[in-house]
Parts: C-alpha cells; sequence; structure tokens
C-alpha cells in the first residue's frame, strides 16, 4: 500500500487564519503598518504619538510641578509621561508583528475551524515554511530590530530624564 505524504495534501486552514495572510493583512492595516515606514514617517509617527500624549500628561504634570514655578520638573515629567504612553502604544505595534514572526517561523499551525471549541493543527510543508521563513528574515525581523532600536531609543531618553530629574 503506499504511503501518503501529508505535506501534499492540500492546505485545511482556513484562509484568514494562514499565517501568509494574516501576514499581509497586518502589513496593510493602518496601525500596524508603520513598523514598515521608510525612516522620516516612522520618526514623524513616533513624534506625533508623542506629541498628542502632552495632551494627557501635560495638565497631569501641570497639577504636580505648576509651569510658572518650575518649568523644569513639569517638562521632565510631562516628557516622561508621554514617552510612557509611547512606549505601551509601540509595546502593541510590536506585539502584533513578533506575532506574525512566530506564526511564521513556526512548522505547525494552530487553527480553528468554527470556534474556539475545536482547534487544530496543521503541519507547514517543507515549501511553505521556507518561504515564511524567507518572509520572516527578509521582512519581518528588520520591522522587529527597528522595533527594537526605538525601545532602546525610548529608555535611554528615559533615562536621561530621571538623571536630570536627579541632578536638578
Amino acid at each position: 500500500m503506499p504511503t501518503i505524504d501529508p505535506s501534499s495534501w492540500p492546505c485545511p486552514v482556513p484562509k484568514d487564519q494562514q499565517p501568509l495572510e494574516e501576514y499581509q493583512a497586518l502589513k496593510e492595516s493602518g496601525f500596524f503598518r508603520w513598523g514598515t515606514l521608510e525612516h522620516r514617517p516612522y520618526l514623524r509617527q513616533l513624534f506625533w504619538i508623542w506629541s498628542l500624549s502632552w495632551i494627557v500628561t501635560g495638565p497631569v504634570a501641570a497639577a504636580s510641578f505648576p509651569f510658572d514655578k518650575d518649568p523644569l520638573h513639569f517638562g521632565i515629567s510631562a516628557s516622561a509621561g508621554a514617552i510612557l504612553l509611547l512606549v505601551l502604544v509601540w509595546s502593541r505595534l510590536y506585539l502584533g508583528w513578533k506575532y506574525i514572526c512566530d506564526r511564521l517561523n513556526d512548522p505547525v499551525i494552530s487553527y480553528e475551524e468554527s470556534g474556539w471549541y475545536d482547534g487544530q493543527l496543521w503541519e507547514k510543508s517543507p515549501e511553505a515554511l521556507a518561504q515564511d521563513r524567507l518572509i520572516v528574515t527578509y521582512q519581518v525581523k528588520p520591522i522587529l530590530q527597528r522595533l527594537h532600536w526605538t525601545f532602546a531609543g525610548l529608555g535611554i531618553v528615559l533615562g536621561t530624564e530621571t538623571i536630570s530629574w536627579v541632578c536638578f
């Protein structure tokens, strides 16, 4: 009796749960597309989110450190709060891209046929796994690396603000 190679079977995973389709959807979505932007537009998004965060952190900082009496501490605390809000937003961006990276890298796809109660597993064919891992290497990992550098930069700015707070 001949054996059947499971990797040659058609993929039973619903189209919207296939990692490649999830990657395409993430790449084209409004928020997660920020990770794919060129350098200047990417920095512009960082700046806009940081600036808009001042709407929340400015009044909170002003309640503790009135601008007219203590402008330095007001600026440091409002800026640090805005950076923390930026870190929260960028963490969501990172988690979305990390999820896609893991789904593309994984040789086995977990999926649901009709609901949460009937989860299934399907092993990718070697060709599909190779294709997904190439996408991870050349498309997703550079985005994750950029997000790592962004977090490092935000950490440095936050550390500098902390040192400034202590020194002044």
